[in-house]
């Protein structure tokens, strides 16, 4: 899929089609987690800073943050639709996959281009986003051709073609040469596929290792054979943030543990296993990590137990130091679940409240309901004018466009903060 995550955005809030968008972390440490190419054209990147990017791009740039549920459901939408004509898929992410359609053993260039075509004109009117599509005799070719094919296009590289293709590039397009291996093949001169492929198989041993490097230099040369298949079950799922001014109180590391235990969870939930182990990641200011983690006598799928295990291995920063990461995993997953005997005892931790709501007459009352947070990008609705989202809040206002996928850019209205019409929605309304 081309610029997934920005494409996604242009889909649903028109105002942005044309735009250089960029999608990631706003605070001050936030990173690209996908740019438009009307961004790319200014040199903006996906891992890049988001200030960095920012300043490139000046100051028409909008920078949003992820709509992960919105992703979601497109991703499912274009592979649903990509399984009717290819049923196995091994989808690496949210928005790139291989097929092997058994249709195309031994076909020629042009019966394989004609295919693609087809299938991207499926993507296109399920899912309104365009894809472009790379093919080859192999996983290495048919991923270095999708990247040759962007944007909005179709690369079909038959084998006796491999070489002339590959030979140029740089090495680092060879799927798992990363910016270390990258870097020791660039000291021995090595900076292309073919002066890769033409480095004796006994030194690339030695520069990459005996594990990794026979395999890269095979791939190098076009020998490919792993078959595509169904990627297993997550091992893990997890969720995790990094602010943009350090953790110092225990209170403020409770709530963060608090936050991406509750994402993780959100994403456990609909996974739909249970979980045994809690997993708590913590980055230090000085980039140290420090993981800990607790497995439980059972599988549960118990919201408070879970995050209530994670906030047991919580250290005050006073004691640990400055933290600017924290995340929260759930491993051994498991489709068999227990409850506990006793939840309120795996619920207890010192110092930190599990709040529950009660119909009952006499139910205390919580005593702080937190204030509503208007901040770009963030859906909204509004009883007279539709699903929106906010472009700007400040100064006891907050200006809404409301628009969505259907309607054509929209008009832009401004009201009082605290406008009680105004409400949170669900990013699933911009698709309407």
């Amino acid at each position: 899929m081309d610029a997934f995550f920005a494409s996604a955005e242009q889909l649903t809030r028109p105002t942005l089609r044309g735009r250089p968008v960029m999608v990631g972390g706003l605070g001050g440490r936030g990173v690209v987690a996908g740019c438009s190419y009307e961004a790319r054209a200014f040199g903006a990147r996906s891992a890049m800073p988001m200030h960095q990017a920012r300043r490139l791009v000046g100051g028409g740039g909008v920078v949003l943050p992820p709509r992960m549920s919105l992703y979601s459901v497109l991703s499912k939408q274009a592979f649903d639709a990509l399984r009717l004509r290819m049923p196995v898929l091994e989808q690496l992410s949210v928005d790139e996959a291989f097929g092997e359609p058994t249709e195309l053993a031994g076909a020629g260039a042009d019966e394989v281009r004609a295919f693609c075509e087809d299938i991207r004109a499926l993507v296109l009117a399920e899912t309104g986003l365009v894809a472009s599509i790379g093919a080859g005799a192999g996983k290495q070719v048919a991923k270095i051709a999708s990247g040759l094919a962007k944007p909005n296009g179709v690369a079909v590289v038959p084998p006796g073609q491999q070489r002339d293709l590959l030979d140029p590039l740089p090495v680092r397009k060879l799927w798992g040469i990363g910016p270390v291996a990258e870097e020791k093949l660039k000291r021995l001169g090595i900076v292309t596929i073919g002066g890769f492929v033409r480095t004796p198989p006994a030194e690339v041993a030695s520069i990459l290792g005996t594990t990794v490097g026979p395999g890269l230099h095979r791939l190098a040369q076009g020998i490919d054979d792993r078959p595509v298949a169904e990627r297993a079950e997550s091992k893990q799922i997890s969720a995790e943030s990094t602010y943009a001014t350090d953790i110092v109180t225990l209170a403020q590391l409770r709530a963060a543990v608090e936050n991406s235990g509750g994402s993780a969870y959100s994403r456990l939930e609909k996974d739909g296993r249970a979980a045994r182990t809690v997993v708590l990641k913590l980055r230090k200011s000085d980039m140290s990590v420090l993981t800990r983690s607790v497995t439980l006598p059972y599988a549960t799928l118990d919201r408070a137990i879970l995050i209530a295990t994670a906030q047991k291995q919580v250290i005050d920063p006073l004691e640990l130091g400055p933290i600017r990461l924290v995340g929260v995993g759930f491993a051994g997953l498991s489709t068999v679940r227990q409850g506990s005997l006793f939840p309120e005892l795996d619920q207890d931790v010192p110092g930190y409240l599990v709040e529950t709501v009660s119909d009952e007459p006499d139910a205390p009352v919580p005593a702080r309901v937190p204030e509503r947070y208007w901040h770009p990008g963030l859906d909204v609705s509004h009883p007279e004018f539709g699903h929106g989202w906010v472009q700007g809040a400040g100064h006891g206002v907050v200006t809404v466009r409301f628009e969505t996928r259907s309607t054509g850019t929209g008009i832009a209205k401004t009201f009082p903060d605290d406008d009680a019409y105004l409400q949170v929605a669900d990013a699933l309304g911009s698709l309407l």
